[in-house]
């Protein structure tokens, strides 16, 4: 064979290796369907996330007559369950979907880390203020700006503190105790400031921690307090400070998104609303209005809930000041004072 001949068997190789990257990105702008799509959670249905998002999978199935299916990743599976790398891999492709929190997609977007300011809001009605309204809009847009497309809101909830010890009333209750806490800095920066040490780890990795002692204490919502049986992981004491929320975000890679018609990303956008609705109301279930049932449920495993005082709860609000003051730069002065007026009207007392 001449080296002309090499060289168009070589080109012709190179087109055949490259068709298959050629063929799926056209069928994307196309418009072609995936077989199946994957969905990314944290945690899997026995929590209200985890349902949350089995719900939107249901209805999107429902709604398209089957021409979009879903199928659920909990465990963040497809990146080796690195909390902190999902909304990245989303970006990336490795992800098609998600049900995500805005504490795990904090150390990508910054603005994020507004829900996680210490005690910026205590209740539902103030989290509603911030997702519903002017803040929640804004938000969605720097989520979209960064390459994701968000089509709704849902909730992990109020996380409240527990550990292996002894009741936690001030501060100085802390001092000194290992605490799993999330990947993200605004997190580490509270729980030092309040005197604990705290210890950065996925939640796959939380609960042997837990079980062997390693770490005496972490933070979450009851809800996932009973779902993952933490009374059976030494937690038997937990305050009720509800010192941040972590709100979820349904959201859909940018490129999958554009691969469908108009028509079905309408219905997915409004399969996402009704099932972040769903979920919200399933999240606060027990621990809303009238209904404290989920405190006693907690109680009822041998565990200790304390509430505390105005006063007890100011003491943590002074030790955290410098935390919220700080990390209010970094997210952004505006951002912040618009959130803090959205909520004032909320706050009690």
């Amino acid at each position: 064979m001449d080296r002309r001949s090499l060289l168009k068997a070589g080109a012709a190789g190179s087109v055949a290796l490259a068709a298959p990257f050629i063929v799926t990105r056209s069928a994307l702008a196309q418009g072609k369907y995936k077989d199946e799509y994957r969905l990314s959670t944290v945690v899997g249905t026995a929590f209200p996330w985890g349902k949350g998002a089995e719900i939107w999978i249901n209805l999107v199935r429902e709604r398209t007559q089957g021409r979009i299916k879903i199928k659920m990743y909990p465990g963040v599976s497809l990146i080796n369950g690195d909390q902190t790398r999902e909304f990245s891999a989303i970006r990336q492709g490795v992800i098609d979907m998600a049900v995500g929190s805005t504490i795990n997609w904090s150390p990508q977007l910054k603005e994020l880390n507004l829900f996680s300011l210490p005690f910026l809001t205590r209740n539902h009605a103030g989290l509603d203020a911030l997702t519903r309204g002017a803040v929640g809009k804004q938000i969605m847009k720097i989520v979209e700006k960064a390459g994701v497309v968000p089509l709704a809101w849902g909730e992990n909830g109020f996380r409240e503190v527990t550990n292996s010890k002894h009741e936690i009333r001030s501060p100085a209750d802390m001092k000194g105790l290992k605490f799993r806490v999330v990947g993200s800095p605004i997190f580490n920066d509270t729980f030092t400031a309040l005197g604990a040490n705290p210890t950065q780890m996925s939640w796959a990795d939380a609960q042997p921690a837990l079980a062997s002692g390693a770490v005496e204490g972490q933070e979450n919502p009851l809800h996932v307090f009973i779902a993952a049986k933490l009374q059976n992981l030494a937690q038997k004491f937990v305050t009720r400070w509800g010192y941040v929320a972590d709100p979820l975000i349904y959201v859909v890679n940018r490129d999958i998104w554009t691969s469908w018609t108009p028509a079905d990303r309408e219905i997915v956008r409004a399969a996402a609303i009704d099932a972040g609705n769903e979920e919200i109301a399933i999240a606060r279930k027990g621990l809303s209005g009238g209904d404290m049932s989920l405190v006693k449920d907690v109680e009822a495993l041998g565990v200790k809930v304390t509430e505390l005082t105005p006063a007890e709860l100011l003491a943590f609000q002074q030790a955290t000041k410098p935390i919220y003051d700080k990390w209010a730069k970094v997210i952004g002065p505006d951002l912040v004072k618009q959130a803090e007026a959205a909520v004032a009207p909320t706050r009690k007392g």
